[in-house]
């Protein structure tokens, strides 16, 4: 990876190596330190012994890509070591679901701080681009990440792709659910699902666009096996669904949130169904629960059956939408034709790219089926222009292109090719990220 900012050149120097989790490789204080460095960066606590090693295993399970910036030569008395970064971020590559089933290996980043008294030396900027440069070189078409601050990466190219939000459903009386249900629920022992999160979520994965493939901690955090402090959990539950042939297709797991909190609260820490039935009986479920008012989720999505299958939508008390899942396209060709457009027809895209990766002009054209053929169509008048940014975030319809031309965001030359756009990039359900990283 290039130095983060080459007037800085003496100033700082970059590491870039493999997560391990033998603590007896040479590497393994180097990357506790970095996992140190992270969670000074989020404000969390130092982490001990017992939380690093899990963390390592899960990161090497992933083979997550560490990157830290370091000081080089001495720093002040009594400051952080030269061997704590004064930046971190970390890569992992998993397959995105962009539509219709098809499946698009990405470069996911996530971990990325930049100490307080080191910015503004373009170190981030650095980490960034030297990142999204490799990565495109390595012939990915895609990057991702999932955004703490929503003012940041907009300037390196990453628009918003799904969304999330909280709800509270109020269990009592109230609660109701029309129809009847479809299968079966059981109670489980949360371990269970180290071996059957992953087998029901690869299912979710080709049915949900947006849906970007688990890293190892989320069966860890699923089954109760580890927790926040990185010690087990033991206040997690589950239950699985079946469906009426008998076969597991869905999960919910969940902790109560103590007798001291009002009103008595079930908060859900993952919920996955490969089937609505599945889904709305797992609610079914929740909402018979003994003894419990409220039943929380901090990750439902925004188009959410449940809401227009009770009988009480008024149950639901929803927090705003947020962002959730950023897209970074970075080569326009090969991410068009990875999607599998529903209608047929011809659109001339011209992409604009501050950093250089994906700009230009290409003709786009569908069958409304299988076939999506990409051309250059460098110095032909484009029916749209947009930046990069804007086309992640209708690649998946998570906005409509009408409503970014409305918004001065993109130009219509052509009479109506923002609505001929809409109908070219839906998918077949609304997009949704059940994974942050």
């Amino acid at each position: 990876m290039a130095d983060p900012n080459e007037r800085n050149l003496e100033k700082y120097s970059v590491q870039r190596f493999p997560a391990v989790a033998d603590s007896t490789a040479a590497d393994y204080n180097r990357c506790t330190t970095w996992v140190q460095a992270v969670s000074h960066g989020f404000h969390q606590q130092r982490r001990d012994d017992e939380y690093l090693a899990k963390t390592l295993k899960a990161y090497q399970t992933d083979q997550r890509e560490l990157t830290g910036v370091y000081v080089n030569g001495g720093v002040p008395d009594h400051s952080l070591a030269a061997d704590v970064p004064v930046a971190t971020y970390a890569t992992m590559r998993k397959a995105l679901n962009v539509g219709f089933g098809r499946q698009l290996e990405s470069n996911l980043v996530t971990a990325v701080t930049v100490r307080g008294t080191h910015r503004r030396n373009g170190i981030l900027r650095g980490m960034i681009t030297a990142d999204l440069e490799a990565a495109k070189d390595d012939g990915l078409a895609m990057a991702a990440l999932t955004a703490s601050e929503g003012s940041i990466y907009g300037r390196f190219g990453f628009g918003v792709a799904t969304f999330e939000r909280s709800i509270k459903v109020d269990t009592g009386p109230r609660f109701r659910l029309r129809g009847v249900p479809e299968g079966t629920v059981e109670v489980a022992d949360p371990s269970e699902l180290l071996t059957v999160a992953p087998q029901v979520f690869e299912r979710v994965q080709r049915l949900s666009p947006g849906s970007i493939d688990r890293q190892e901690y989320y069966r860890l955090v699923a089954s109760g096996s580890i927790g926040h402090d990185g010690k087990p959990d033991t206040s997690v539950r589950c239950a699985l669904h079946y469906d009426l042939s008998g076969t597991l297709d869905g999960y919910v797991s969940y902790r109560f949130k103590g007798w001291d909190h009002k009103p008595y609260t079930m908060e859900i820490v993952d919920l996955v169904a490969a089937t609505n039935a599945g889904y709305l009986d797992l609610w079914r479920f929740l909402g018979s629960i003994d003894l419990i008012d409220e039943v929380t989720w901090a990750e439902a999505p925004v188009d959410d059956p449940l809401v227009w299958a009770l009988e009480d939508p008024r149950c639901i008390d929803a927090s705003e939408i947020r962002d959730m899942l950023w897209l970074r396209i970075l080569d326009t060709a090969a991410a068009l034709q990875a999607r599998s457009f529903p209608v047929a027809g011809k659109l001339v895209l011209e992409v604009t790219d501050s950093l250089g990766l994906a700009g230009g002009t290409w003709v786009l054209e569908s069958d409304g089926g299988a076939a999506a053929v990409v051309n250059n169509a460098s110095g032909a008048t484009p029916d749209l222009s947009m930046d990069v940014a804007d086309l992640a975030s209708i690649y998946l319809g998570a906005v409509s292109p009408v409503t970014l031309t409305a918004a001065g965001r993109i130009r219509e030359m052509t009479p109506g090719a923002a609505l001929k756009a809409q109908q070219f990039f839906t998918v077949e359900r609304s997009a949704h990220c059940l994974t942050h990283f």
